[in-house]
């Protein structure tokens, strides 16, 4: 059986809502606080952070006194954040948030009781709180994310792959988990540059970057090294598995069409690969990973080699 689900728009400045839902009466009907109440908390906690993962948690948490739900999931793509809280239900209902044309993203909201009319209502009411919160943590997260991205490809940059190689081999530590990397270089760039010149270069290492992204995990990272060389972080990954991906990467590169004044160029990349060791350093797993990418160029380039 299909999945019933309610799709809505809210444009707070015209305060236009669009429905497609159910009229039905829920059976979840016990209130413990009112809406005033409800909004007037909302107003006052969802000040206290900048992170869209608290706001949205205090959201999912206090809306739940007024209309029992759940879960409720969050995405919004142009910042690449999505966030669940809860488990999933058999009803939704879809919000897609937006202020003076400004997209905020989609809410869901979950749960296995269709939801009443007069429900609809106050989660869109108790909406009203969360506008100016959410857009404010979504301006910081893109300041933040803007000093930590290479401006020209938008993957990580050299600060960014520090502080995460760092964090992600404490949990991968904690948690006894695998950790891999991939050091990617993309084969001949020079002759690119001095054939086609520095624009149709800048153009490959962005489209290199964009085949990369498509054919990884969202958990997985994506920095970018070096002037034609990339990073790609792997959690949870073993040495079999980040040799599988490194292969889907490589092929991906491969067959991608690149032109340049009508004419396309034949481009190749080369991968070092290593897993993380126990009790090895992050300048230790980096150093392997290149050594392992210098192999890979001086057997022929087009190639992965994985690190002893």
């Amino acid at each position: 059986m299909k999945t019933p689900t309610q799709f809505n728009a809210i444009d707070f400045d015209s305060a236009k809502l669009q429905r497609l839902g159910f009229g039905q009466a829920s059976p979840l009907v016990a209130r413990p606080i009112s809406l005033s109440q409800l909004r007037q908390q909302l107003s006052q906690q969802l000040q206290t952070s900048l992170e869209p993962q608290r706001i949205l948690g205090l959201f999912f948490r206090e809306v739940q006194r007024l209309v029992p739900l759940d879960a409720l999931a969050y995405q919004h793509k142009t910042s690449d954040l999505r966030l669940e809280f809860g488990q999933r239900g058999h009803h939704t209902l879809s919000y897609n948030l937006r202020h003076e044309g400004e997209d905020l993203g989609e809410v869901v909201f979950r749960r296995n009781q269709r939801f009443a009319e007069s429900e609809q209502s106050d989660l869109e009411a108790a909406m009203s709180a969360l506008l100016y919160p959410l857009r404010n943590a979504l301006l910081y997260r893109a300041a933040t994310q803007s000093a930590l991205r290479d401006p020209l490809t938008g993957t990580g940059n050299r600060v960014a792959m520090d502080q995460t190689l760092a964090r992600e081999i404490d949990m991968a530590r904690r948690h006894s988990q695998p950790l891999s990397l991939l050091m990617l270089d993309i084969d001949h760039f020079k002759r690119i540059n001095d054939s086609y010149g520095h624009g149709v270069g800048d153009e490959v290492l962005k489209a290199v970057a964009e085949s990369i992204k498509t054919e990884l995990r969202n958990v997985d990272m994506v920095f970018r090294f070096g002037g034609e060389e990339f990073l790609i972080l792997l959690a949870n990954t073993s040495r079999d598995a980040a040799a599988m991906i490194g292969e889907r990467l490589r092929y991906a590169a491969q067959v991608q069409d690149y032109f340049a004044a009508g004419t396309r160029i034949e481009l190749t990349v080369s991968l070092g690969c290593a897993t993380l060791l126990p009790g090895e350093s992050a300048q230790s797993l980096l150093r392997r990973a290149d050594s392992a990418l210098y192999v890979a160029k001086r057997e022929g380039r087009n190639r992965l080699a994985m690190a002893g």
